[in-house]
């Protein structure tokens, strides 16, 4: 098989979008950090359940949106219900799963931490873009998830169904 190596355009682009990437996670994480103390994956549990009825969500659906693997979410989530920010509970329709669940004091330590953190992505990305490129960005980036998360491809490699081990669920 012959390697097709990336064209200079190619390599510049790919350059520029994970030094853009890096940048912008650390940019994120160092803001929650300071101002919530929590790192970026920990608020991102906490909007997530925020969005869903009863803000709740099983411990499996809630990996699949953060695009994580079970046992990452399963010692973030631990973590914050350490704090009392989440609970979990059995899945009362399969004895095997559990629930997140987003509590009153998980609300309100969201609500005091999203104003910095949407006006901290809003100057470090979107501030940066004219509304064509953002529409643009989503487009691309649309793209290549539904690339990489099965739609054409080996669906059983995304994170959320990987097991670090046999007995992890």
């Amino acid at each position: 098989m012959t390697t097709r190596w990336l064209s200079p355009d190619e390599q510049r682009a790919w350059r520029a979008y994970i030094a853009a990437s890096l940048l912008l996670e650390d940019t994120i994480d160092r803001q929650l950090q300071q101002e919530a103390g929590m790192p970026h994956l920990y608020y991102s549990i906490l909007a997530n359940l925020s969005e869903t009825p009863e803000r709740r969500l099983r411990m499996t659906e809630l990996a699949e949106g953060l695009k994580i693997t079970r046992p990452r979410l399963t010692y973030a989530v631990a973590r914050l219900e350490k704090d009392g920010l989440v609970r979990r509970e059995s899945c009362q329709w399969d004895k095997r799963g559990s629930v997140a669940v987003l509590t009153d004091e998980g609300v309100a330590v969201l609500e005091r931490a999203a104003p910095g953190h949407v006006e901290t992505v809003r100057a470090a990305l979107f501030d940066r873009l004219t509304p064509e490129q953002v529409g643009q960005l989503e487009e691309i980036f649309t793209s290549v998830t539904a690339g990489l998360q099965g739609e054409g491809g080996p669906a059983e490699e995304v994170p959320w169904r990987r097991r670090s081990s046999p007995s992890c669920s």
